[in-house]
């Protein structure tokens, strides 16, 4: 019970500072004023208008209810003539479980202000995924997969992700779940090589993998798979 209510004490402390940091906020871009001032309301104008997204706080005021979720942690050293200097790793994944997903990775001394700076990181760092139906086992025509196969690639690991019929589920391995359930993407298959032990690697490499279904050019037959 203790541990639980610490939980929740730790979790509403953390809504009120994003809800005090988007109070205080003042826009020093031009993106970041058209953002606050109601001009832009939606990620797909943000990367329309091609200005620079350099504010994490301009994500607060498009995505109110974006997810997130610490899935890698580690103690660092680094060996300095004075001896040993201990520092934080974190890494943290967003979504809006929907088709924008986003990871980044910070450092510090303490603990939360290392997840603070992976947090703001990852918001800049927010990719669109496309969605869609592209098994031959399957028509619904709903984006509940992958419109076509693709591959990524992050170190020694490497990953396909293959689409699948509605109802499969995520025939992947238990480390990137979580990526796939940030973008809302329930059925698909995938096939891995390397050291997919290093859970930070296979996260990346899945991410990598998934920003090619809108990087790639496709065919009008294949758009035609894609969920509108």
């Amino acid at each position: 019970m203790k541990t639980e209510r610490r939980r929740e004490g730790r979790e509403e402390r953390r809504e009120r500072e994003k809800q005090k940091e988007k109070d205080e906020w003042i826009p020093k871009t031009i993106l970041g004023k058209k953002v606050k001032g109601g001009e832009i309301s939606s990620m797909n104008e943000v990367i329309e208008s091609k200005l620079p997204l350099i504010e994490p706080q301009i994500l607060d005021y498009i995505f109110p209810d974006l997810e997130e979720k610490m899935v890698d942690f580690t103690k660092t050293t680094k060996v300095r003539r004075a001896g040993r200097q201990f520092s934080f790793r974190a890494t943290v994944l967003i979504g809006d479980k929907k088709e924008f997903l986003g990871i980044g990775t910070g450092k510090h001394k303490e603990k939360w202000p290392a997840v603070r700076k992976a947090t703001r990181r990852a918001k800049l760092n927010l990719t669109r995924i496309r969605k869609g139906c592209g098994s031959w086992e399957c028509t619904c025509g709903t984006g509940h997969s992958i419109p076509f196969k693709v591959k990524g690639k992050a170190s020694s690991v490497k990953i396909e992700l293959m689409p699948a019929p509605k109802g499969t589920g995520l025939v992947v391995g238990n480390n990137i779940k979580d990526v796939f359930d940030f973008v809302g993407i329930r059925d698909v298959w995938s096939k891995t090589s390397g050291s997919t032990e290093t859970k930070l690697n296979f996260i990346r490499a899945t991410i990598n993998a998934l920003s090619k279904t809108t990087s790639l050019k496709v065919s009008d037959e294949i758009k035609k798979k894609v969920a509108k």
